[in-house]
């Protein structure tokens, strides 16, 4: 049965990545830190696929996630090797992008996205580890990452991109780790509430008093990011109700989120080069980008090209995951059912018992790898 909150919330974070990349607006990352949720979600269902599956369950995710990413390398890496990118070994990383996989200038903005993949490639791979120590060491192993963000930040700013992303994003994961296992419904709330506040009022005050080149953008203060996502994160799903029945009430939004989750990885990876390239077609014509008529036109035609391409390439996703092909996923009978009163629990844990980065778009312009648009932060 699915977990329809874990839907609703993982709707509104692919939705308010869109919406950021599109616009730019800044406030977004504050209000709703996605990409925190994002990971939150697939830590929480990383680690009940490892309860059922143990360490097959990485074959599993890996084989769900790849195949898109091949798919989108298909259109894009020939495009790039005929625009001047050069062919060398470094090309298998398209494959399976366990560090950033090279691009030309123009495919550096367009591909940037692929950051989130290499991320959660990394972090799929060292689940069974982390889910381990965490069982038995839960608070030391939570704390690791955001301590590792703290050295990164103070005495290791040039660490590379996924050490400084582990710091930033594998705390979330971990989080979702708690969830799965129940650990923040059963935490009071006098804890769990003053301790997210701490975390966020800790974030909130690095954040003003260390704004970045795009003001409060969380994407260039990692810092207060990490933080502030913490502490909104822990909220979100240690305050999070037993079901959430009422999205299936009304039919169009049911369907609006069951199509939203079923092609999540589609939408990520597709809009960014749609936004990219509406982007220069509007600074190239003149239009403004940033008054109202300029940022509703690319909204709606962003959104409208985004369901094109949903829609002719999001059955890969059906693929990967064995399952038929649809061109609108979730008309079939029970694909949204309200989901269980509490979270799976495992019933022995160590003999005891029982759980943004490339930022608002810009016209193509200097850079010839996706690693410097990660450097340079966004999601």
């Amino acid at each position: 049965m699915r977990n329809r909150y874990v839907d609703l919330l993982r709707f509104l974070a692919i939705i308010r990545v869109v919406v950021y990349h599109t616009t730019g607006w800044a406030f977004l990352t504050i209000a709703f830190p996605a990409m925190s949720v994002m990971f939150a979600l697939a830590g929480s269902l990383m680690a009940a696929s490892l309860d059922r599956s143990g360490v097959g369950a990485v074959g599993r995710r890996l084989r769900r996630l790849l195949p898109s990413l091949w798919l989108l390398a298909a259109f894009f890496v020939p495009a790039m090797l005929l625009t001047g990118l050069p062919v060398n070994w470094r090309l298998l990383l398209w494959v399976a992008p366990i560090a950033d996989p090279p691009s030309n200038g123009w495919g550096a903005l367009a591909l940037s996205a692929i950051w989130y993949l290499r991320d959660y490639l990394w972090f799929v791979l060292v689940s069974p580890l982390a889910l381990w120590l965490f069982r038995r060491f839960p608070l030391p192993t939570l704390a690791a990452p955001y301590v590792l963000l703290v050295v990164v930040e103070f005495g290791f700013p040039s660490a590379p991109n996924v050490l400084r992303d582990f710091g930033l994003y594998f705390g979330a994961w971990l989080i979702g780790f708690a969830h799965h296992d129940g650990m923040l419904r059963r935490l009071s709330r006098r804890v769990l509430i003053p301790v997210a506040g701490t975390l966020a009022a800790l974030g909130a005050a690095w954040i003003f008093t260390h704004p970045g080149p795009r003001g409060f953008d969380l994407n260039d203060i990692r810092l207060g990011n990490g933080l502030w996502s913490a502490g909104f994160t822990l909220l979100l799903l240690g305050l999070a109700p037993a079901g959430a029945a009422w999205v299936d009430r009304n039919e169009i939004f049911s369907r609006a989120v069951t199509v939203l989750n079923r092609r999540a990885l589609t939408v990520y990876l597709w809009h960014m080069p749609i936004v990219i390239g509406l982007t220069a077609l509007m600074v190239r014509a003149g239009w403004s980008l940033t008054d109202t008529t300029g940022v509703t036109v690319r909204l709606i035609v962003v959104t409208t090209l985004v369901a094109l391409a949903t829609a002719l390439f999001g059955w890969m996703e059906d693929l990967a995951a064995r399952r038929r092909t649809a061109l609108l996923p979730g008309g079939e009978a029970g694909s949204a059912q309200p989901s269980p009163a509490r979270p799976v629990i495992p019933t022995q844990r160590n003999g005891r018992g029982s759980g943004d980065r490339s930022g608002p778009a810009r016209p193509p312009g200097s850079g010839d790898r996706i690693g410097a648009v990660n450097r340079a932060g966004g999601e």
